[in-house]
């Protein structure tokens, strides 16, 4: 009698930049929190606090970044600080900067808030400089919102020359740079560069989290920057919630404290790694008619399809692999207009049309292509190097 095999199958999402439930210090964060908890500062943390943030975690990020600790405020993740911003520092109407392709999430926060939304195009070296400066020949931005490291979602990294100019052009019109650089830790080749607010302290609000350094449950962002500026988010989030979440904080605080955030960054990027080389080995093998950006570090890469490929061809054919007892999830549905979380970007040629022609003009965009104007998707899908193992299905979708 022969034993029957059996073969899992697992699903790779494609949708979301969600860190490898394999990546979380379980052990450690238990013995965190229950240190936090059951220390002699324990009532302490389940009592009320002040908006700005658990004191002793704020002191420890200062001094990582050599400020003050009314330099430091703490939220409920850094998109919660965005939305700080978004009250304390916008008014309806204010013009603001962001990279394009960007963060959706930031770019439904801002619109919330009335702001108009300017679009730089991005480029492998980071934001395109000159249509940088030729927006800020039209108008000056209440901020410049951009990812110089490993962005999301396009994976590039801005080079120092862009850095150095994004701080010149700060200084000299007087904006604010808003810096989110959350994926800057998960660097797994090449050099560091310098941040933003390492060569614009003074024009800088800098975002982070732990989100992925720990993990998302946590529940704790930051900003460092002007504290001045960082008093007004502070009221914003006094006035939005009773308490921060000082649990998440001083568990947080323990973790550090205890010296073991550096060797967690070491095991993450040893698992990481790995998973982006062969993300983009599985590119160039099995698309190489594609064109992308390969990312040094972080979440995310973009994928151009070819010229003549729309994304509805492609789901079709993807539809039809999949088989009736397995749920598509490669693309969004067809017509859905809301803002997608964005890992990477796969989408058509920006140079064809909706049935897969060359665009008579430069205004006309590709079915799947990003726009910041609209803010939304109009199809594409998203491929995470956190989670991809293989693009055979999608070569056979492609080629079939």
């Amino acid at each position: 009698m022969t034993a029957a095999r059996t073969t899992e199958t697992r699903t790779i999402d494609f949708t979301r930049g969600v860190p490898a439930t394999e990546s979380f210090p379980l052990e450690q964060v238990a013995e965190c929190a229950a240190a936090a908890i059951g220390g002699p500062g324990g009532a302490q943390v389940l009592q009320y606090g002040k908006s700005t943030g658990f004191a002793p975690l704020r002191e420890w990020l200062a001094a990582r970044q050599g400020v003050g600790a009314d330099q430091v405020l703490l939220g409920n993740g850094s998109l919660q600080i965005i939305e700080f911003i978004g009250l304390a520092l916008l008014e309806p109407g204010d013009t603001v900067f962001v990279e394009s392709p960007t963060y959706d999430r930031t770019l439904t926060l801002l619109r919330r808030h009335g702001a108009r939304i300017v679009g730089i195009p991005m480029t492998p070296d980071g934001p395109d400089l000159a249509a940088l400066e030729g927006a800020l020949a039209r108008q000056t931005p209440k901020f410049f919102y951009t990812i110089p490291d490993f962005q999301n979602p396009s994976g590039a990294t801005a080079a120092l020359p862009v850095r150095r100019r994004l701080a010149e052009l700060a200084e000299r019109h007087g904006f604010w740079i808003l810096e989110d650089a959350p994926y800057r830790p998960l660097r797994y080749r090449g050099a560091q560069l310098p941040a933003l607010f390492d060569l614009a302290p003074e024009r800088t609000l800098q975002l982070s989290s732990f989100t992925k350094q720990i993990g998302p449950g946590v529940r704790v962002g930051s900003i460092v920057g002007d504290a001045a500026a960082l008093a007004r988010l502070a009221k914003a989030a006094e006035d939005t919630y009773i308490t921060p979440n000082l649990v998440g904080e001083a568990t947080v605080y323990e973790f550090c404290r205890r010296g073991w955030l550096e060797p967690q960054l070491d095991r993450l990027r040893a698992l990481y790694g790995p998973r982006l080389a062969a993300t983009a080995a599985a590119l160039r093998a099995h698309l190489p008619e594609a064109a992308w950006i390969e990312p040094d570090g972080g979440f995310f890469l973009s994928v151009t399809l070819p010229e003549g490929v729309t994304c509805a061809a492609l789901r079709a054919r993807a539809a039809e692999g999949a088989g009736p007892q397995r749920r598509l999830r490669l693309l969004p549905r067809p017509g859905r207009r809301r803002p997608l979380p964005a890992p990477a970007l796969l989408r058509a040629h920006p140079g064809a049309d909706r049935r897969g022609r060359r665009a008579a003009g430069p205004r006309r965009r590709a079915r799947g292509e990003w726009s910041v104007e609209r803010g939304a998707w109009s199809e594409g899908a998203t491929l995470c190097p956190t989670r991809l193992r293989s693009l055979r299905a999608l070569r056979s979708a492609l080629r079939a």
